[in-house]
Parts: C-alpha cells; sequence; structure tokens
C-alpha cells in the first residue's frame, strides 16, 4: 500500500486570508458545469466547502465567481452586477442589416423572458433588462453580439427571440461572459493557474495564491456606504433596519431603492441593504428606517444588544 504523503501547512497569511473569506475569479472552460469547477477549486484549497455565483452552462467559457469561507454568504451581492457576454448567433437565413440595427436597437431594454425547458428556476416569465447590445462583426448568416444585461438573463433564449423577431428561425452557437460588472476576464485565470499558485503557496511563496484570492471587501466596496453608530451597528447585526439616528455619515450619494453596505466605523461589514430614500433626504426623515430589507453578514455574537441598556441621545448632525 502507499503511503499518502501529509499536505504541507498553509502560510499564516493565506490561512488568514481563507478565514476571512475570499473569492477566487476562475476562467471557466467550455465542458465541465459551474458546479464541477467550483468543485475543483474547492479540492485544489483542500477546503470543505465553495460555492459559485452566476451559473455558466457548461458548453458556456467565461468568467466564474467562487466564494470561500464568509464569502459564501457574499456571494447574492455579485448576482447584483450586470454581466457581459460575448456571443456568436446563427440564423437560419440572411438577414438585411437595417432589419438586423432595428431589432437589435428594440430589444435594448427591458424585456420579457422564460427560462429555457433546461435550466435551475422555476419557469416563470419575468423582466430582465438588456442595458446594452450591438453588433460586433457579420459573417453570412453568423452575427457576433456584445450584451450587457441583468444577472439571470438567458443569452441562448434571447438569441431566440431576435431570431424570431426578425422572421427567421436562429441559435447561440458559442458564448463567454467576459464581465461581471467591474470585473472582467482580465482578472479571471484559468484552474491550472490555481493549481500552480497553491503548489508555490505550499512551498511557502505565498504571494500568487494571495492576488487570486480576492478579499471581500472588493465586492461590497462596489456598493454606496453608510458608517454606523456603534449602537446602531449592534441592531443592524440582529436584524434591525436603520434608522437615521444610527448614522454616523454617509460616505457617498446613492438614490432611493439602491442597494448600499452598511459598516462600522474601522470599515467592517454589518449587512447590506435597500435605501428607501434618497441621501440626500436622509436629514429630513422623521420617522421609520433609511434602510430596509437588511440582509445580515455579521455573527450578531460579536455585537451585544447594546440598544437594550444605552440611553438615547441627541444625534449630532449627519457627516458627509
Amino acid at each position: 500500500m502507499t503511503a499518502t504523503l501529509p499536505v504541507a501547512p498553509w502560510p499564516a497569511s493565506v490561512t488568514e486570508r481563507l478565514e476571512q473569506g475570499a473569492f477566487l475569479l476562475i476562467d471557466k472552460p467550455r465542458g465541465p458545469s459551474s458546479h464541477q469547477v467550483t468543485a475543483w477549486a474547492r479540492d485544489l484549497l483542500g477546503i470543505d466547502v465553495a460555492g459559485h455565483a452566476g451559473t455558466l452552462d457548461p458548453n458556456v467559457s467565461g468568467l466564474l465567481w467562487v466564494g470561500v469561507g464568509p464569502a459564501l454568504k457574499l456571494l447574492p451581492l455579485v448576482l447584483e452586477f450586470p454581466k457581459r457576454y460575448i456571443g456568436a448567433v446563427n440564423f437560419h437565413s440572411a438577414v438585411p442589416r437595417k432589419d438586423l440595427d432595428r431589432v437589435i436597437a428594440e430589444f435594448t431594454a427591458p424585456i420579457y423572458q422564460t427560462p429555457p425547458v433546461r435550466s435551475a428556476v422555476k419557469r416563470e416569465r419575468r423582466v430582465r433588462t438588456i442595458h446594452r447590445l450591438a453588433v460586433l462583426e457579420t459573417h453570412g448568416t453568423h452575427v457576433l453580439i456584445d450584451a450587457v444585461t441583468d444577472s439571470g438573463t438567458y443569452i441562448r433564449t434571447l438569441a431566440v427571440d431576435l431570431a424570431e423577431a426578425l422572421g427567421t428561425g436562429g441559435h447561440l452557437e458559442e458564448l463567454r461572459r467576459v464581465s461581471t460588472g467591474p470585473f472582467d476576464e482580465a482578472h479571471s485565470v484559468p484552474l491550472t493557474a490555481l493549481a500552480d499558485a497553491v503548489t508555490a503557496a505550499r512551498d511557502g511563496r505565498p504571494e500568487a495564491l494571495l492576488g487570486l484570492l480576492h478579499p471581500i471587501e472588493e465586492v461590497w466596496w462596489e456598493f454606496p456606504t453608510i458608517v454606523l453608530k456603534e449602537g446602531a451597528a449592534s441592531a443592524v447585526a440582529h436584524g434591525a433596519g436603520l434608522a437615521k439616528g444610527g448614522i454616523l455619515a454617509l460616505p457617498r450619494a446613492f438614490p432611493k431603492g439602491a442597494r448600499v453596505a452598511l459598516v462600522t466605523r474601522t470599515g467592517t461589514l454589518i449587512a447590506t441593504g435597500v435605501a428607501t430614500v434618497d441621501s440626500k433626504e436622509v436629514g429630513s426623515v422623521r420617522h421609520g428606517w433609511v434602510v430596509g430589507e437588511t440582509r445580515v453578514f455579521a455573527d450578531p455574537a460579536h455585537y451585544p444588544a447594546q440598544w437594550r441598556r444605552t440611553a438615547v441621545t441627541k444625534d449630532p448632525p449627519l457627516a458627509r
């Protein structure tokens, strides 16, 4: 029987990053499923659990987000970023360019979509916004498109709908996701690069692996932040909404309905929520929440229930 060689321990810097939570941006190849690629990344890192955001079909390549540790709880935030795809559509008959441009313009808008039969979600009609749709190149019946869409948009369905609007059949031949929000394919690496970085880290050279393990702050920094007072941070950590009196500072402006990150004065993420008012109107709010629908990421055990024992004091003016 062959003895199993012991696995070298991680350098302290890698262990700390994994415990804090991190994201991997993997360049998924065509062939394996998103679940399989995530499992390979998990096994390379020698951890028990990993998850991904934004499933790519097996025959689709491109940017795949993989979360490890506490970053798993932030994967829903990744789904709020728009996504950009480059796809090759094959129409079943020739399409005049003027007709193609007209239909492309009509589809650059909120559209109705029904997920395909083979999908991981319930098949019900829903609205998705196509933020940008452009023709990059045409060759006969083949058209290369560039699409920026809401998360959850089915590009294969979009290609079929375009063909129907043009009065010809058609299908998607090739698709690649090239960006998710501000993160593009230049930030992603193949699994072989992750394997090489893991080997180097096990040998005491963690720099490459640390470069691939993106800190969780890189995600929530993309959202407007609200800095909380100590008592408000405790209340929000236990699931409360945020009232005006709990705000210490508003570093960035935001509109009503925006997703915002609620953080402590030391920069620790407590939760995210949805703004019920525009940031310019916060100072005039007298009653109720200014941020609701909170999703808590902090451990409530680390934030004692201070609102039960702290006297209410007059709020200072909002810092801006």
